[in-house]
């Protein structure tokens, strides 16, 4: 069948049922609702998302959710207009939202994580129990930014550091979203990685650790540490922000989910 949308609220229950008759497999993007600095709207995690889910399903002519605007972000919640879900708020919402789909007939899910990295523990927690305990049919991906761009970021940021409010995710907003991000307050801003991160974190999120042998430690920290630590919510310098990198590092990861997609959509998921 054609789509008239490859967004699921813009099409009838009927429309869904005639899908599945063809395909099982839907698109599901989450992002956050928080500070990105000076420069970027709120919603930069949910845009680069929603546009990521989008892209790659009108190529593959499949399904996408209507996405999830609020992750795990406590951590920004010293900047107003965040808005942040308890982890365990996080982990219910979307084990509803895949159960909804995994009862009428979907049967692969892939989560597009617009929230790097912060994310990733919640959606892995209902990834695996709904698998597990309640569809040990279904088949559930998990893409991150984080994970799917690393075949190019090296090569885009450069020497660059990229962390919340850098020059990639900046970029791939102002390419798809122009309006939504202010260029005239990019700036080179950045924080002390050692101090705040300690010798064992990582500040470059596609870089190497700090730790010259490799090795890492996590440390959690809460909004008020971060507000005061980062006052302006831009972690790292994002000068070199253009349409150009935008576009290189979004079209790079639809290659790879399209890729992804022609596998797993003749992909048998085993007999239990």
């Amino acid at each position: 069948m054609t789509l008239k949308s490859v967004w699921l609220q813009d099409n009838t229950w009927q429309d869904a049922e005639a899908y599945l008759k063809e395909k099982n497999i839907v698109i599901f993007p989450i992002g956050a609702t928080e500070q990105h600095g000076p420069t970027s709207a709120l919603g930069l995690d949910t845009y680069n998302a929603i546009h990521i889910a989008e892209d790659v399903a009108k190529r593959k002519q499949v399904l996408v959710t209507p996405p999830l605007w609020f992750g795990d972000s406590s951590h920004h919640t010293g900047f107003p207009g965040t808005i942040s879900l308890r982890s365990e708020t996080v982990v219910a919402v979307v084990k509803d939202i895949l159960r909804s789909l995994l009862q009428h007939g979907f049967k692969k899910i892939i989560i597009i994580n617009g929230h790097k990295v912060s994310n990733l523990p919640a959606l892995t927690i209902a990834a695996k129990d709904i698998h597990e305990y309640e569809y040990q049919d279904s088949s559930i991906a998990i893409a991150d930014p984080w994970k799917i761009a690393r075949g190019i970021a090296g090569e885009l940021k450069g020497e660059t550091v990229e962390h919340h409010a850098g020059v990639l995710e900046v970029s791939q907003l102002l390419y798809k979203r122009p309006d939504l991000v202010d260029v005239s307050k990019l700036s080179n801003a950045s924080v002390n990685p050692t101090k705040f991160f300690s010798p064992w974190g990582v500040y470059d999120l596609f870089g190497k650790p700090l730790d010259p042998h490799g090795n890492t430690i996590d440390i959690v920290w809460n909004s008020k540490e971060q507000r005061k630590a980062v006052p302006t919510g831009q972690f790292s310098d994002n000068t070199k922000t253009s349409k150009e990198t935008g576009e290189k590092y979004h079209n790079y990861m639809i290659d790879v989910l399209s890729d992804f997609i022609d596998w797993f959509q003749q992909h048998t998921i085993p007999e239990v």
